[in-house]
């Protein structure tokens, strides 16, 4: 199972929100690039990044510090935010960058991501951001009035394999996991899914170890390892444990 470091890019900073609330933002460092390096001398294998502005422009805007990352690091990233079209994925992966994350376009433009999944594979990726189950789009302003699964369903019949469930009412927060739906997730639509949103502890990445068999693939560690909640190599240790 994978622990994926996240760095959200905002302003070209990396930053943290409480819950995706772009008022309430925690600047973590004015280098990106610099979180990038110690995520992967701790161990990690995958980077998530995320630009925060992109996905409020609904157009890529980080891409100079993405590239200062990419310039950084030798080991995989994975970017959304913002990419809402094939020339915007043709962009981001000529920079280096391992898969791309999309959100909002799975719910508003489902045929594009059939098309990128035809042309890109594995490459593509989507990510399902959802409150009380209801999938949410545009930075998470906007009710994508869909569920969370049946979104999941539709995109694994478009082509794609690899989902992140964001319980967005948890994330930033510490206070858990949602490991039941995320595997639920997975049980449903038949991706492999990372969970994301709310880890606080070496006792989340256990359970969803747990659950590596029903499709949990990964986990995002965001808040809980700029804090110091939990140790990144702790975690990595554990996740590669056979179960």
């Amino acid at each position: 199972m994978l622990i994926i470091p996240a760095i959200d890019i905002r302003n070209g900073k990396c930053v943290r929100l409480f819950k995706g609330d772009f008022a309430r933002e925690t600047v973590f460092s004015d280098h990106p690039e610099e979180m990038a390096m110690k995520w992967q001398s701790a161990g990690a294998r995958f980077l998530h990044l995320v630009d925060l502005d992109g996905a409020l422009a609904k157009k890529p805007m980080n891409l100079a510090a993405v590239e200062r990352i990419l310039g950084s690091v030798d080991i995989s990233v994975e970017l959304g935010g913002g990419i809402r079209s094939l020339e915007n994925i043709e962009e981001v992966l000529a920079l280096g960058v391992s898969r791309v994350i999309l959100g909002s376009v799975a719910v508003q433009d489902p045929a594009l991501v059939e098309e990128a999944c035809q042309k890109y594979e594995e490459r593509i990726i989507v990510g399902i951001d959802a409150k009380d189950g209801i999938v949410a789009v545009d930075g998470w302003g906007v009710s994508g009035e869909v569920e969370a699964g049946e979104l999941a369903k539709r995109m694994v019949n478009a082509g794609v394999r690899t989902i992140i469930y964001t319980d967005i009412s948890r994330d930033g927060t510490l206070t858990g996991v949602n490991a039941e739906a995320t595997v639920a997730l997975a049980k449903e639509s038949g991706a492999a899914v990372i969970a994301s949103g709310g880890v606080n502890s070496l006792d989340d990445i256990r359970r969803l170890k747990r659950l590596e068999a029903d499709g949990v693939c990964g986990v995002i560690v965001g808040k809980s390892i700029y804090t110091g909640a939990l140790d990144l190599q702790e975690a990595i240790e554990i996740a590669g444990q056979e179960g």
